[in-house]
């Protein structure tokens, strides 16, 4: 029976709707605090303060005789409050609407001031703003005020900015949340990539939005057949490497049966020639497949047998570096990579030599050699398979160019890197760099 995915919208989709849901929100609450603070644009104990001040200061004023009205409206000032009577006014002050909310509030504190007429406006000294006003007498006289503090606009630059902010920030976290949660398939399906870079093959579950599931199901899909591309390639490299020794091995039984020694010796020297063929095309392509795990290994002790074998063979090979040097590697890849090199510094000069300098992070392992070095600019070209930099001498030379390519992918397995560069004093330094674990 066949199993149809979930309906689900597309990874736009979802962060279109995640984006409208955080502007509604927002909207809504920006609505209410703006109301809010058009309600309440005073705090609450500043304008019963200033209602209580003027209630006492209209009663006290207005029982005095008019010839000493001026005399307690200074004694009614006070730190906060500016208080001023005057006999005759041919205008009243001007009612600002934008305080008509904080007028109805003192009103509703004080009733008593609702027959004094109280007429209140707005003053900006700077972003802080303060209040001024009068009030009528019952003898038609004004009494008139100014804080001087200011009390409007307190606490809109401080609790209600933090106010406004705080469901902005609430917003953009639980978009950021929703939003981790919609790519966390991107997330896993990035570390299956990156782990099957590594050679290790790793199913990623198909779930999220519409987009995501297709790209999931089609690295899936790809990761399937790469390796299985890779399973039938080597199965075929086995065969071609059990197949082809049959014959080279027969071919060694007869060329022991030559009488003349000059042809026997050249016979086996062509099949020695092409056993390294067929062993450097297998160690190359068959690379990712090594079954060695990493252990424990004596590095300097390996470098310095690598160069006893070949002074035994009568070539000269020193070996300067520490006694012991304890290292985690893949033993026989990091000693097949060191002879590589140690034989392709014979094969161009006469001599070689081995040195190991450590430090807190790093282990270098030089093979320098006299011969006649590799131009600057294609140090990092003969790296690469299949590359021999003088076409003139190809047929003297065994394998197929896979030498250093063979070194520079063991190495990286091993997390280091090959570097080669030409010596001041003549000839060829390949360099090999491993980290120490």
């Amino acid at each position: 029976m066949r199993q149809f995915a979930r309906p689900s919208l597309g990874l736009l989709s979802r962060i279109l709707a995640i984006l409208l849901l955080t502007v509604i929100i927002e909207f809504g609450v920006s609505t209410l605090l703006y109301e809010r603070a058009s309600q309440f644009s005073v705090r609450d104990d500043e304008a019963r303060r200033l209602a209580e001040h003027l209630v006492i200061s209209r009663r006290l004023i207005a029982e005095r005789p008019v010839a000493e009205r001026l005399a307690m409206a200074a004694q009614l000032t006070t730190d906060r409050y500016l208080m001023r009577w005057e006999g005759r006014v041919t205008s009243p002050p001007p009612l600002a609407t934008e305080l008509a909310g904080m007028r109805r509030q003192i009103i509703a504190w004080e009733p008593a001031l609702a027959s004094a007429d109280l007429r209140l406006q707005l003053t900006s000294p700077g972003r802080r703003s303060v209040v001024s006003g009068g009030l009528r007498l019952p003898d038609d006289s004004w009494v008139y005020f100014r804080t001087r503090t200011p009390i409007v606009g307190l606490n809109l630059t401080t609790e209600r900015i933090l106010q406004a902010l705080a469901p902005a920030v609430a917003l953009i976290v639980m978009g950021g949340l929703l939003m981790q949660r919609t790519l966390q398939p991107l997330r896993r399906l990035a570390a299956a990539a990156e782990q099957m870079g590594s050679g290790t093959s790793v199913h990623v579950e198909e779930e999220g939005p519409t987009d995501v599931v297709r790209v999931v199901r089609a690295f899936n899909t790809m990761q399937d057949r790469i390796h299985q591309l890779i399973n039938d390639r080597t199965q075929g490299l086995f065969a071609v490497g059990h197949d082809m020794r049959t014959p080279l091995s027969r071919l060694k039984l007869r060329a022991d049966a030559i009488p003349d020694t000059q042809v026997r010796h050249a016979i086996r020297g062509d099949i020695h020639e092409m056993e390294a063929m067929v062993g450097s095309l297998l160690a190359y392509l068959g690379g990712d497949d090594d079954p060695e795990n990493p252990a424990h290994i004596d590095l300097a002790v390996t470098c310095a047998t690598i160069a006893d074998d070949a002074a035994d063979n009568g070539a000269t090979v020193i070996y300067n570096g520490p006694d012991h040097l304890e290292m985690v590697l893949r033993r026989s890849a990091i000693k097949r990579a060191i002879t590589n090199l140690v034989d392709n510094s014979l094969h161009y000069g006469t001599r070689a030599t081995l040195s190991i300098m450590v430090d807190d992070f790093w282990v270098y392992l030089n093979i320098d050699d006299d011969g006649p070095g590799i131009p600057a600019d294609k140090t990092d070209l003969v790296i690469q398979p299949f590359v021999r930099l003088d076409p003139a001498r190809q047929r003297d030379t065994k394998g197929f160019g896979l030498g250093l390519a063979i070194v520079a992918d063991t190495v990286a397995r091993e997390g280091g890197r090959l570097s080669l560069s030409n010596r001041p004093e003549g000839g060829l330094r390949a360099q090999i760099m491993l980290p120490r674990r």
